[in-house]
């Protein structure tokens, strides 16, 4: 009769991935996954669309705005509340993985927190730049916006760019509470910044009070910034704005998910 040794395994031993174990597979495998999911594909191709053909054919449409017309303007805010909306629903799916217990799954792999944030962070920017196409195409459809056909590029490729600040909310907010009441906090939480924000309700008296306010909140400068190429003006303070909430979110994320994965 032989006895058996037992070997000790050397855990240090375990070859590290490249990248931390991000690669195309693994991103391809967690877009899938999202757009598998109806509610994101309605918020994603129907609800900002509708948003637009609600707003875009108001009285007073064709009235000069900088570069182009109103229609143009409302536009543009509506790709930027759409894109910011499912950017923040796809980071936001990870507290469903923390309801579900996949997060401390995922931290028995090698997969690194970073690849992992990164992930999230690139599937959010991919869901909003399809919100972002979806609002463009419903614009050339209805035939009412105007503006050069370069500054309407220039205003869908900032709109795709400032998601990601959208998308580190997402993040944040869905290590920050429990997985069921993420979009409950996200939607009306978005909402309320975009009518803060200037997105939905142009706030031309700059003396007031709300607009003093505004400027404090984190959908003004993305604002600003998506609709420059249109508007021909981006006040300094703006670019501050929005640089200043996507530290705010990014460290945020990190924070949480650095007390979440402690546990471990």
């Amino acid at each position: 009769m032989t006895t058996t040794t037992p070997t000790t395994i050397d855990v240090s031993a375990r070859s590290v991935p490249r990248l931390g174990g991000f690669s195309a597979t693994v991103l391809g495998i967690e877009l899938k996954r999202v757009l598998r999911n109806r509610r994101t594909l309605f918020f994603t191709l129907v609800f900002p669309a509708g948003l637009f053909f609600a707003f875009g054919g108001t009285d007073g449409w064709d009235d000069q705005a900088g570069h182009g017309n109103v229609a143009a303007y409302i536009m543009v805010s509506m790709a930027l509340y759409g894109a910011a909306l499912t950017a923040a629903s796809a980071g936001a799916t990870v507290a469903m993985e923390r309801a579900m217990g996949w997060s401390r799954q995922l931290r028995l792999t090698p997969l690194s927190p970073v690849a992992y944030i990164l992930i999230k962070a690139l599937v959010a920017l991919v869901m909003g730049a399809i919100a972002v196409a979806v609002v463009n195409a419903a614009g050339l459809f209805q035939g009412k916006p105007e503006m050069p056909a370069g500054r309407w590029v220039a205003c869908a490729v900032l709109c795709v760019i400032c998601t990601l600040v959208f998308a580190a909310l997402g993040v944040f907010v869905g290590y920050l509470v429990p997985g069921e009441n993420a979009m409950q906090v996200l939607g009306p939480g978005l909402a309320l910044m975009s009518f803060l924000g200037n997105v939905f309700i142009p706030i031309d008296d700059h003396t007031s009070v709300i607009w003093h306010i505004a400027q404090w909140t984190p959908m003004f400068g993305v604002a600003e910034i998506t609709r420059a190429p249109l508007t021909g003006e981006l006040p300094w303070y703006a670019v501050v704005n929005a640089l200043g909430w996507l530290a705010v979110f990014v460290l945020g994320a990190a924070w949480r998910m650095s007390k979440d994965t402690a546990r471990v």
